[in-house]
């Protein structure tokens, strides 16, 4: 889920071209997850999806067929076995653009970022580095009033260098910001969103990501907004009208279905109430409370502790909480790819944040093409024959330039040093073109 900087220029749609390649893994479905029809359960018929425009050569056929096959509809389906699970990324998998921006945009906008406690900013992150503390030190004053808000609505200093550090993770004279955590399992600037929601309530918290909501739903498609003195920041959010339509068929079809978020919990609750998914199913970066209000620690999946704020919902840390929460695996063991019965039948996603809820997918697993090095080398590849890849449904990616490094720096390890992306079986994929895309 990288964070969707200043307004990206807009991609001219066009016919994407059906390949070869393409078409053999279209065909590969039909041996993998062979369907039998939708009418063969008597009495019964399956969901069908409904928009068909978006979509890329085969995928919403082969998605149909998992539906036909996994669903309550199905001939397989027996009474009283669990539901078969999907998950979705949200940002950039449901929408289009990121709702954790939304809701920081709309916060410096509103003067909401609580003054850190003692004054001192490396209390809103352990990973904080000792120079993006001082800069962000020197250039927010006190906050005022009963909260102790930072008047980053007027205060332009002070919003454009805690903008640098969510957006770029660097301080705006451009020193890292943050240092000494896992890759895999973290990412700072993302869970730094979540902290600087500290000493507001959930509720509170839910009321200013609606506010945001609302006015990047009414704002127009590329539109941009000013945010401190940066007068291009992403000022538009638009659902999906595909995925809107795949999770109404999925949970008509007796799935269960999830949304896993590398967003706050309370902002991604808000957004996703749109696909009518509950808050019982939406898993975000969740926050510890003190006497009802959020701290700047985070709730912990793992061997790792409440606090320790080393895992949120990233790559392996998707794993790990998909594991926990849906599957209610417990211990060191979430960290760990389940036994098929204990994994999600369908995965969406659009990032190399996403990696490893998909890779754990047993049916087909849906990568939304943004040029993400790891993500299209996997999908590309297409081992066993279940990735799917489809454009963005809005403004989609043209062909990336040369190919994807698969075999030498596509892959980054949990200590940020970059390597070959390797199979399950310790293979090293070759480096991968680009073939689904917009041009």
């Amino acid at each position: 889920m990288p964070r969707s900087r200043p307004a990206s220029r807009p991609v001219r749609r066009s016919a994407v071209r059906l390949t070869v390649t393409a078409l053999a893994l279209a065909a590969a479905l039909t041996t993998v997850t062979a369907p039998a029809g939708a009418h063969d359960r008597p009495g019964r018929a399956c969901p069908q999806l409904s928009v068909s425009t978006g979509w890329y050569g085969a995928n919403q056929a082969r998605v149909q067929r998992l539906i036909d096959r996994y669903g309550s509809c199905s001939p397989h389906h027996r009474d009283g076995r669990a539901a078969p699970v999907a998950v979705f990324d949200w940002d950039n998998t449901v929408i289009k653009n990121d709702v954790g921006d939304a809701t920081m945009f709309w916060m410096l906008r509103n003067s909401r970022i609580r003054q850190p406690e003692h004054g001192d900013w490396r209390t809103t992150s352990r990973y904080l580095t000792d120079s993006a503390a001082e800069s962000l030190r020197a250039a927010c004053p006190d906050g005022t009033g009963r909260d102790r808000t930072l008047p980053t609505a007027t205060d332009t200093v002070c919003a454009d260098e805690i903008l640098s550090v969510y957006s770029e993770a660097t301080t705006t004279s451009g020193q890292d910001a943050f240092a000494g955590y896992d890759r895999r399992t973290m990412e700072p600037s993302y869970a730094w969103l979540a902290q600087l929601t500290h000493g507001w309530t959930a509720a509170q918290v839910r009321s200013f990501a609606a506010a945001a909501r609302a006015e990047n739903l009414a704002a127009p498609v590329g539109a941009t907004q000013r945010v401190g003195s940066t007068t291009d920041a992403t000022g538009y959010v638009r659902y999906y009208d595909q995925q809107r339509d795949l999770i109404r068929t999925l949970r008509r079809a007796g799935f269960d279905v999830w949304i896993v978020s590398a967003s706050p919990q309370p902002v991604v609750d808000v957004w996703a109430r749109g696909v009518d998914v509950a808050t019982g199913n939406v898993i975000g970066i969740r926050s510890t409370t003190e006497r009802g209000r959020y701290t700047s620690h985070l709730s912990a999946c793992g061997t790792a502790r409440p606090g320790e704020d080393s895992q949120i919902t990233y790559i392996d840390g998707k794993r790990c909480w998909i594991n926990k929460e849906i599957f209610g695996v417990r211990g060191a063991a979430a960290s760990r790819v389940q036994d098929p019965a204990r994994r999600p039948v369908f995965a969406a996603g659009d990032s190399d944040t996403d990696v490893s809820m998909l890779r754990d997918a047993t049916g087909l697993r849906l990568a939304l093409n943004r040029n993400k090095a790891e993500l299209m080398c996997r999908s590309y590849d297409d081992a066993d024959g279940r990735w799917l890849v489809n454009p963005m449904f809005i403004a989609p990616k043209g062909r990336l330039n040369g190919a994807y490094p698969c075999a030498t720096t596509g892959y980054t390890a949990s200590d940020g040093t970059s390597g070959p992306v390797l199979r399950g079986d310790g293979s090293v994929i070759p480096d991968q073109h680009d073939t689904v895309f917009a041009g």
